[in-house]
């Protein structure tokens, strides 16, 4: 079982000098043999906070590029995922030319987590229309893959065409680094099966897990999965207290990996819980 941390650019480490917050924690999580570090992302929260916001307003997130840029620096062999991206609140080829850096300057350790998104408020600020954000993540992922890794580059969809242009440097993988689909919705199944390197689900017990395995299943039976893509690597963030049966349990579901969320209200805490996560289930 492989175990990532999540949160490395939020909270306490979202507003916190990089020596002492994302840093800090990077160097220890890698030193304690951790396998990766996630962020979170929303661009902008609703202020005040209304549901489904999942964060009060002043709650202090990095943008997740620039986060993993720099704990890219401070580490050797950590992966680096976001968790999640979500894209169509993006230009797709501003987004590959950041995504790209981080590849190139980690040495290939990304890991992009892709989500559509769901906060109409956001959205709204953004003036991006949420009724079409599922088909233009389809399309924008694609249109990054392009721009990553073909000899002239060309896309031609609704929401982005582009030809004649190229981008370098190219990410260190190829086409790019890895696609993680998030979501626990049909359509998310079928956007993980079909296009994508793995699944991330956020927040789930045993029981929200294999709801959402069936559904995957169901999907794979459904949909053709490109040979490329390679087998469907599973990504949890459980909401389930840490221990040697938990990851057990998670590992006989099928899981691959889990993304932990620490259990701290500062770098101190958050510092002491991935050496107990390094003492109890990764030595």
């Amino acid at each position: 079982m492989k175990i990532g941390l999540f949160q490395i650019n939020m909270g306490a480490l979202g507003d916190a000098p990089g020596p002492e917050g994302a840093g800090r924690i990077a160097v220890a999580s890698e030193a304690a043999g951790f396998e990766s570090v996630w962020t979170g992302e929303h661009v902008v929260l609703p202020d005040p906070q209304v549901p489904p916001s999942p964060l009060p307003p002043l709650h202090p997130m990095l943008d997740p590029a620039v986060a993993l840029a720099y704990v890219a620096a401070v580490t050797t062999e950590i992966k680096l995922g976001t968790g999640i991206i979500i894209v169509p609140q993006r230009n797709p080829l501003v987004l590959a030319k950041e995504l790209a850096s981080v590849d190139v300057l980690s040495g290939g350790r990304l890991l992009f987590g892709v989500g559509v998104g769901y906060l109409g408020p956001e959205f709204d600020a953004l003036g991006i229309p949420m009724a079409d954000r599922a088909r233009r993540t389809e399309e924008y992922i694609e249109a990054m893959r392009a721009i990553w890794s073909m000899d002239s580059p060309t896309y031609e969809g609704k929401f982005v065409e582009f030809a004649g242009v190229q981008a370098r440097p190219r990410p260190i993988q190829q086409p790019g680094p890895p696609v993680v689909m998030g979501g626990h919705t049909a359509p998310a199944f079928r956007r993980s099966v079909t296009m994508s390197e793995g699944w991330y689900g956020f927040a789930l017990d045993y029981d929200a897990t294999q709801r959402c395995l069936d559904g995957l299943a169901e999907a794979a039976a459904r949909y053709d999965r490109p040979e490329s893509l390679g087998r469907l690597e599973i990504t949890v963030t459980p909401r389930v207290r840490p221990t040697p049966e938990m990851v057990e349990r998670f590992a006989e579901m099928g899981v691959d990996r889990l993304v932990l969320l620490p259990n701290g209200q500062n770098a101190d805490e958050i510092a002491a819980f991935v050496d107990h996560i390094g003492t109890t289930l990764l030595n």
